[in-house]
């Protein structure tokens, strides 16, 4: 179903690539402004790869989502080039799969500090604005590990709990002002973050009876997944344009699950 997005301004962080340029392109398609926000000079590239698509208005940012400074920029800079900022999705994310006995304290501080910090930063900077406006969507990117952890990844699992935990606490303080907040926990979804899943939980998980090549791993773990197939980006990305858009107005403080009936709760 197209949503129409049309004169609405939309920040999207860990947009480049995977479920954050799935995101970017259904909006694009919709009509929204953009605002495409990563880490990586990637996002320049395929914004401009969006806007020669189709045809939106597109504000491109390399920010770091874990510098108050820069995110405070970047939300300022959204509003001054569009005057209003009506959803930001917190999607930048990162991952490290290791022993925990042998995981530097650093990894495990990088990955709270991008993938809870840097939502709540986000969040934060962005209501200011949805505030003035009394109407906002604010969405955040969790995670399966959200609802469940799982071996090798305590602080990835710490991390997207937290989210959910950002999500339910703004929800509650930003409802006054008609601002919905919400999030979503994507499962296996086919991009380069589950190449990299694929490739070191195989390493770690293998052993002599059983090696596990290229894919293996994923296919493996597929096959648990209800409707045996992995997701893709549009599979998230039409859910995110549902929560923004107005026929999800009463729906706030909410995790949804965006998996293929792999957790059910």
């Amino acid at each position: 179903m197209k949503r129409d997005f049309q004169q609405q301004t939309v920040v999207i962080t860990g947009a480049c690539r995977g479920i954050g340029a799935g995101i970017a392109e259904r909006f694009a398609r919709d009509g929204a402004n953009l605002v495409m926000v990563s880490n990586a000079e990637r996002v320049f590239t395929t914004a401009e790869q969006l806007r020669a698509r189709y045809g939106v208005e597109i504000l491109a940012r390399q920010v770091d989502v874990t510098d108050e400074e820069q995110v405070q920029a970047l939300y300022q800079q959204a509003f001054e080039r569009f005057g209003r900022i009506d959803v930001s999705i917190q999607n930048a994310g990162v991952i490290t799969i290791d022993y925990f006995d042998k995981m530097p304290k650093q990894d495990f501080e990088k990955i709270l500090a991008v993938n809870t910090t840097g939502v709540w930063l986000c969040c934060r900077e962005a209501a200011k604005y949805m505030v003035k406006q009394q109407r906002g969507s604010l969405i955040n990117t969790s995670s399966g590990q959200g609802r469940q952890g799982f071996i090798y990844t305590p602080h990835y699992a710490a991390s997207k709990m937290g989210v959910i935990g950002i999500t339910q606490s703004l929800a509650q303080e930003l409802a006054p002002w008609h601002i919905t907040v919400n999030a979503f926990c994507p499962g296996i979804i086919e991009s380069e973050m589950w190449d990299y899943n694929d490739r070191v939980w195989g390493e770690i998980l293998s052993s002599e009876e059983k090696r596990y090549g290229k894919g293996e791993l994923m296919a493996e773990w597929v096959e648990n997944i209800p409707l045996k197939r992995a997701g893709q980006p549009e599979d998230v990305a039409g859910l995110v344009a549902f929560l923004a858009s107005d026929d999800a107005r009463y729906i706030t403080g909410q995790t949804i699950n965006v998996d293929g009936g792999l957790i059910m709760s």
